[in-house]
């Protein structure tokens, strides 16, 4: 088991000096209907940091179609999927790690065997894939859209219809205000309304009913809220748009380029549009201008979710781009390197809305970092983003307080678990909700666990916690802590110990909490 990262991967990777440019980034985003990668230089501007995609791959593995009854991908959508992984694992292979950032969404985030094919799916990439919620999936594609969308100096309204979820956003230049992700996507409403590409006018209706259904949740204060521009994004958004121009609906008949970001759709063309759909009985058959072989399937689902949205939300005209979530992935990525990360930004919201002392807080995440530090760095570790993720553990360590003394521990994780975390992905919440829960109690309960343990880390916050109980600025003499065959060794002055005999005590009911899971923690007071 990895000592301090939840992935431990050593991507299959040629010399890292033949890569020779450290200003191309790439991401890849494991999305339901589509697997998508774009791979852009960083131009440096005047005016800021400005990204020029230079390839792109595409695979329409429609993996949300593959979700069995039992919300289990088949053996199909499977190895279809992994498939496309491994292409574009070979595209990837010069890149190091920090370089590449990869992301999947809502198939991912339900299927119930997703652990599985993600564990092959990294081992096939050679990079981690992040499982991000539906919320943080919306912010990223608010920031990729926002960065090409017509300037606008008001609100806009972003929506992208995906295979599995459709992701509405509200947001004022690069920044989202409102966002919410709603389980419907060209994928699985093509699955359950037009089995086999049979397409009727009453499943028609019926599709866009229930579409209507979930958006009718978060229109009344979408509709409040307002907005001035209405931006749609990605491959269903560009797919109708494409549809319009070629078959003439908006206009003489024309062909949108391939390099082109424009387009427009209109409620009357999408009406157009769902006219000539119905003139036939199977999507088959159909005969529209430029309805492209890996659209043809997905095309009435995600019609009718576009029209449902239009209807609910009372919209008239929408602009189309098509950078969307990979493009925005790639900008929070820069954003993290150059200081601007949003889990930082979200971690001091969450602390001031739970009342956190502060200054205890910052005396804990400043000796959980010391101790870290101690330890070797491991192949294939990310010390950064541990460091990160362990000053997060101990800022956030104490916000169960806000619901009650006993067992705040648990209420602390439940918390991180289950909240909307702008920036942070599944794997991030999961890692930081272990580091909670264990913070403090018996280990028993975590070693028998299924989830992934940071031990190293987790000891930091233990004793750090332990060290800063008196809760004041306080006189802490060095402390060393290494690494053993069986666990650990912490030294520290006997005259300090002398002096704290609580502490003592702790640390001695801590180094049993350790001997009872089969690891040491040795005491040297030297």
């Amino acid at each position: 088991m990895p000592s301090d990262s939840l992935i431990n991967i050593t991507p299959k990777q040629e010399p890292l000096n033949s890569f020779v440019d450290r200003n191309i980034v790439a991401s890849v985003d494991l999305g339901s209907n589509s697997f998508r990668m774009v791979i852009a230089q960083i131009l440096e501007t005047r005016s800021g940091l400005q990204l020029k995609p230079i390839d792109t791959l595409r695979e329409p593995v429609k993996l949300a179609a593959g979700l069995d009854s039992d919300k289990k991908l088949d053996k199909e959508s499977f190895v279809r999927g992994l498939d496309a992984i491994r292409r574009f694992g070979e595209r990837l292979r010069s890149f190091p790690p920090s370089q590449v950032r990869v992301v999947a969404t809502n198939t991912l985030r339900v299927a119930r065997n997703a652990a599985q094919f993600i564990e092959q799916a990294q081992l096939a990439l050679g990079f981690p894939i992040e499982v991000i919620a539906g919320r943080e999936e919306a912010r990223l594609i608010y920031l990729g859209a926002a960065h090409d969308a017509p300037a606008c100096n008001d609100l806009r309204l972003v929506i992208d219809i995906g295979g599995g979820s459709t992701e509405f956003i509200i947001g004022r230049d690069y920044d989202a205000k409102m966002m919410e992700s709603l389980y419907i996507g060209c994928v699985s409403f093509s699955k359950e309304f037009f089995p086999d590409g049979a397409i009727d006018a009453h499943f028609f209706k019926q599709a866009e009913l229930a579409a209507r259904q979930e958006i009718q949740v978060i229109s009344k204060e979408f509709r409040k809220k307002g907005w001035k521009q209405v931006i749609g994004s990605s491959g269903t958004a560009r797919a109708i748009a494409e549809l319009i121009a070629a078959n003439g609906l908006d206009g003489p008949a024309h062909d949108l380029a391939e390099t082109d970001l424009g387009g427009s759709i209109t409620r009357d063309s999408l009406i157009q549009l769902k006219t000539l759909l119905l003139k036939s009985d199977y999507i088959q058959d159909c005969k529209l201008s430029g309805l492209k072989s890996d659209r043809r399937f997905v095309l009435p689902g995600g019609l009718a979710i576009m029209i449902a949205a239009f209807d609910e939300l009372k919209i008239e005209s929408m602009e189309v781009v098509e950078a969307a979530l990979r493009m925005g992935v790639i900008y929070d990525f820069l954003g993290r390197t150059n200081h601007q990360d949003m889990r930082f930004v979200t971690v001091d919201q969450f602390m001031q809305r739970y009342g956190v002392d502060l200054e205890q807080a910052n005396r804990v995440e400043k000796l959980v970092i010391v101790f870290l530090q101690q330890f070797p760095i491991s192949d294939g570790i990310d010390r950064k983003n541990n460091t990160a993720l362990l000053g997060w553990a101990a800022k956030l360590h104490e916000i169960g307080l806000s619901i009650s003394h006993n067992g705040y521990h648990k209420h602390s994780a439940y918390i991180v678990t289950y909240s909307d975390m702008p920036g942070f992905s599944k794997n991030d919440q999961d890692r930081l909700s272990v580091l909670l829960l264990g913070h403090t109690g018996k280990l028993g309960k975590l070693f028998l666990s299924r989830s992934f343990i940071d031990w190293r880390m987790l000891l930091c916050l233990r004793l750090a916690i332990i060290l800063c109980r008196r809760r004041t600025q306080q006189e802490i003499p060095v402390i060393q802590i290494k690494e053993t065959k069986k666990g650990y060794k912490l030294t520290l002055a006997n005259s300090w110990i002398a002096l704290n005999p609580l502490t003592e005590f702790s640390l001695r009911k801590e180094s049993d909490q350790w001997t009872g899971i089969g690891k040491e923690l040795i005491l040297d007071y030297v």
